[in-house]
């Protein structure tokens, strides 16, 4: 008892930091929309010049500040971006299935967004060609989704959040029953490939034709643990669940797979900040520094874990005191009152040209910028996460149930 009334006070303290963090009134996700909505693509016309991932992740988030305050400001901004890319018949600019690529796929969950809201044709035919692309996608031997067709026969941590949520939830809304035994095993696939038994971290990527210089030629893994490769992950376990089916039998192993991640994530979280370092079991290592994006990811997929009974109610703490980091370390407002993200790694990958080669050294080489989109992206779910939090505790609807 004494444990929930401390968990709870902490979550008002916090909700009050949240608000009172600059002289605006709205709380931090509305805040940061209205960066996302007015400075984010600025210096490109308002739009992102291609289809991209990384502006489908900032539009879910925008979609949950919608869920929050019901303000028709944001889904028509997210309209707005998906019709400046969808045509009335559904076609896609700037998309190639045949580049199959993976993270083509997560701006799905966009489209299936506005076909639920608005119920426009236009929507669900765009959503249908990326799951074109997913019935003819390049697989590893056992099945799993090649990350892009320029990396054959390698799965990354990424590529689970950019395919499996929108496969999930195209598959629950057109009935598509026998998809769910194949959603499964993408993330048994890479949690078997990719997880260290020692530390509980799973590695940034898995070659199974061990022929990438970065791979381990007896594993297959490559050689670092990416603090927003996990995020990556994490975030697609809680977002899947989401959509799969109470009953399937494999549901059981993806809640596992959460714990097992959620246990290692709380390890490696810093104990004076509360935040995780770009490489996160190097903590104490020259050079390495605490990330914003993986903060803000870690503490989405907690927050809601626990929100929805996958997750004890004790990675709330964990969860609270990742987001308290994040808005004393990250969270900035600048001198004309915009709200800004700092901290955040601009990219990190594995192979390609110029070679990157999954060293520690390498990760420690990609710019850290503000306001990347997706640092941005996560910081509205985890913000929309921790304050839907706030006003169930407020309303008495603490939870200490576990599963």
């Amino acid at each position: 008892m004494a444990r929930t009334l401390k968990h709870s006070l902490s979550l008002f303290a916090l909700l009050l930091l949240a608000c009172t963090a600059t002289a605006q009134t709205k709380p931090i996700s509305e805040q940061v929309a209205k960066t996302a909505m007015t400075a984010l693509w600025r210096d490109s016309g308002g739009f992102p010049a291609k289809w991209t991932y990384d502006h489908g992740l900032v539009l879910k988030g925008i979609e949950q500040v919608w869920r929050n305050t019901h303000d028709k400001q944001y889904l028509e901004f997210i309209q707005h971006h998906m019709d400046h890319f969808v045509a009335d018949d559904g076609s896609i600019r700037t998309y190639s299935l045949d580049d199959y690529n993976i993270d083509n796929i997560l701006p799905g969950r966009n489209l299936l967004f506005l076909y639920k809201v608005t119920g426009q044709e236009k929507y669900r035919k765009a959503a249908a060609t990326l799951r074109e692309q997913l019935k003819t996608h390049p697989r590893t031997s056992e099945g799993g989704f090649w990350h892009k067709k320029i990396y054959p026969s390698q799965m990354w941590l990424d590529g689970l959040y950019m395919g499996e949520p929108f496969y999930t939830e195209y598959a629950a809304t057109f009935h598509e029953d026998a998809a769910f035994d194949d959603i499964a095993k993408q993330f048994i696939l890479m949690e078997h490939h990719a997880r260290d038994e020692k530390t509980g971290l799973l590695y940034h990527g898995w070659d199974e034709s061990r022929k990438q210089r970065w791979s381990n030629p007896e594993t297959g893994r490559s050689p670092n643990f990416w603090g927003r490769a996990m995020g990556w992950y994490a975030m697609a376990l809680v977002d899947t669940l989401d959509h799969f089916p109470r009953q399937h039998p494999q549901r059981a192993e993806l809640v596992a797979i959460l714990n097992r991640l959620a246990q290692a994530v709380a390890k490696y979280q810093d104990a004076r900040s509360g935040l995780w370092y770009q490489v996160l079991d190097k903590g104490g290592e020259k050079g390495n520094y605490l990330e914003g994006s993986a903060a803000c990811m870690f503490v989405y997929a907690l927050t809601k874990g626990v929100r929805n009974g996958y997750l004890p109610a004790s990675y709330r703490y964990v969860a609270q005191k990742g987001y308290r980091g994040i808005l004393k370390e990250f969270v900035k407002t600048d001198a004309y009152g915009q709200v800004n993200l700092e901290g955040t790694v601009s990219v990190a990958g594995l192979g390609g040209n110029p070679y990157r080669d999954g060293s520690y050294e390498y990760y420690l080489s990609e710019k850290v910028v503000t306001n990347d989109p997706k640092g941005v992206g996560a910081l509205l779910l985890a913000a929309s996460e921790m304050e839907t939090a706030a006003k169930g505790q407020k309303k008495g609807k603490l939870s200490s149930s576990t599963q």
